[in-house]
């Protein structure tokens, strides 16, 4: 087991283990060791160790990764080794222990690596118990589904599911309140027939001769299927052609029921909805009592419905919900299209990649598409990349001598006296080489009193000097492709052109920058 030790720097006395396999050092937070400093890349370094032996490789850096004072693109190390970065000297310490203890903790690690399927403790907060149920309960029976269906498959199920239960929760109760509003117009035009009835037949009704109650304006009513006006016994009288019957149908069976037994004694109407389209109505028929001085119930109106409104309205709710399932299914096809294909460009990307790297176009899977998900994965492979040219390169000289960055930064500042705005030049170490007068004015920066030295030391404008950092090593790592940025200087947006030029050895020499003025 090896650790790295800082021996030289701001992080001098901190420790590092390292672990079989890759270990990254570098300021982003994806990597191994994250190591905050200035000059250090993003991704500088990695050290992998493998049988015990421990190699070292630069990962494109823009400043180079030093092996004992010289620098390396990759070489096999040994304890006391000292690896030094922008402001940080690293030295390898073997660590000496049992081969038991180490057999134990790699075959534990690997458990637990393994069973990445067991939850973690539950959080205590609402929002991440929510979460958690839903990752760790839900989300495992829909995993066992697609051990037996392809995921667009899944995925397809599953929307489709969205989409049904969107509809049913939206457009059914839409629907439901049409058909109750309906109900009630059918209700009132019930209640109203049986206000009739009792207006035309006044005097009879109160003498509670029933028999002589006239009904044949029910006959041509629109809608009226059938009716039954019968005394509280059951006992028809009209219509004339059942005179004295007794009911026997099963919805006026149910309005005696209704008005003998006292049900709903605040209202004189029923109304139900029965098969075949039709609405039951059913009304008290109430007659004067001079004796009591209050209105009675002498007999009941069953009225059947068929109102060309409901059949109507039963073929508008169908069409509305057809047409409500067949946008939201094409929307949903849309949406499957835009979701699926945007996964798997993640994937197309990364094969790609892969393959140019094994063709030795690239140096590292890098991703123009942004998934934080994929960092990890993307690490790891490219570990195994790593792993696999070391393998290849075995017999080989490991070690690679810089060349020497004078003749390019003379070429920069042939180049930078070509720029007719305000340009400086920077050696690989964001040191100041060549600063013109207009850069000077903006910058504050004064090339008399400034050559060599630091870009963080030049300007009060840290901003400004990180700026121009992050795009020369964003340069240097993709081959010396030009960035762009933006910044205000002396109250005025600037865009930052930064080009690094690029040595034999793949190494950044220099870089060039030209400042034009945002208008």
């Amino acid at each position: 087991m090896y650790k790295v030790v800082v021996v030289g720097g701001k992080l001098r006395g901190k420790e590092f283990t390292l672990s079989n396999g890759d270990n990254i050092f570098g300021r982003d937070g994806a990597c191994t060791f994250q190591i905050d400093v200035d000059g250090v890349s993003k991704r500088h370094m990695n050290i992998t160790v493998a049988d015990d032996t421990p190699y070292v490789q630069d990962l494109g850096s823009s400043n180079g990764t030093f092996v004992n004072g010289k620098i390396v693109k990759r070489a096999t190390l040994k304890a006391g080794d000292k690896i030094s970065l922008p402001d940080i000297i690293f030295q390898l310490i073997k660590i000496q222990e049992k081969k038991k203890i180490i057999k134990k903790a790699v075959v534990k690690q690997a458990v637990e690596e393994a069973d990445f399927t067991k939850p973690p403790a539950p959080p205590q907060n609402l929002a991440g118990k929510i979460i958690y149920l839903f990752k760790y309960k839900l989300m495992p029976f829909l995993y066992g589904i697609n051990q037996e269906y392809e995921w667009r498959v899944l995925f397809a199920i599953v929307l489709s599911i969205f989409v049904l239960t969107t509809i049913t929760l939206t457009i059914f109760p839409v629907l439901d309140d049409s058909k109750r509003i309906l109900l009630r117009e059918v209700a009132l035009r019930g209640q109203h027939f049986a206000e009739e009835i009792g207006r035309i037949n006044a005097r009879a009704l109160e003498q509670k001769n029933i028999d002589s109650v006239d009904t044949n304006f029910m006959e041509s009513e629109e809608g009226v299927e059938s009716y039954e006006l019968y005394d509280l016994e059951g006992r028809i009288v009209r219509p004339i052609a059942r005179l004295n019957e007794y009911i026997n149908d099963p919805f006026s069976i149910k309005a005696k029921e209704w008005v003998t037994t006292g049900i709903n004694r605040d209202s004189n109407t029923l109304v139900q909805l029965l098969d075949n389209g039709q609405i039951g109505i059913g009304h008290k028929v109430m007659a004067f009592n001079s004796k009591m001085g209050s209105s009675e119930a002498v007999g009941i109106i069953a009225i059947r419905f068929k109102p060309k409104s409901l059949t109507i309205e039963a073929t508008k709710n169908s069409k509305a919900f057809l047409e409500s399932l067949i946008i939201s299914a094409i929307v949903a096809i849309i949406f499957f299209g835009i979701v699926y294909f945007m996964t798997i460009r993640h994937l197309e990307e990364l094969k790609h990649e892969i393959e140019e790297v094994l063709k030795g176009k690239k140096r590292a899977i890098e991703g123009s598409l942004l998934m934080e998900e994929m960092n990890a994965l993307k690490t790891i492979i490219n570990g195994a990349l790593q792993r696999l040219r070391e393998f290849q390169s075995v017999g080989k000289d490991e070690t690679v001598q810089e060349e020497e960055a004078g003749p390019y930064i003379e070429s920069l500042k042939y180049f930078y006296a070509c720029v007719a705005g305000p340009a400086m030049v920077l050696d690989n170490q964001k040191n100041l080489q060549a600063i013109n007068p207009a850069a000077e004015d903006i910058t504050g920066i004064r090339e008399a009193a400034s050559i060599g030295v630091s870009l963080l030391d030049l300007t009060r404008e840290q901003g400004f000097a990180a700026t121009l950092i992050e795009l020369c090593d964003g340069s240097a790592n993709n081959g010396g492709v030009g960035q762009q940025g933006k910044y205000e200087l002396q109250g005025r947006p600037y865009k930052l052109h930064v080009v690094a030029m690029i040595g034999k050895d793949k190494f950044a020499k220099g870089f060039l920058v030209s400042m034009i003025k945002d208008e």
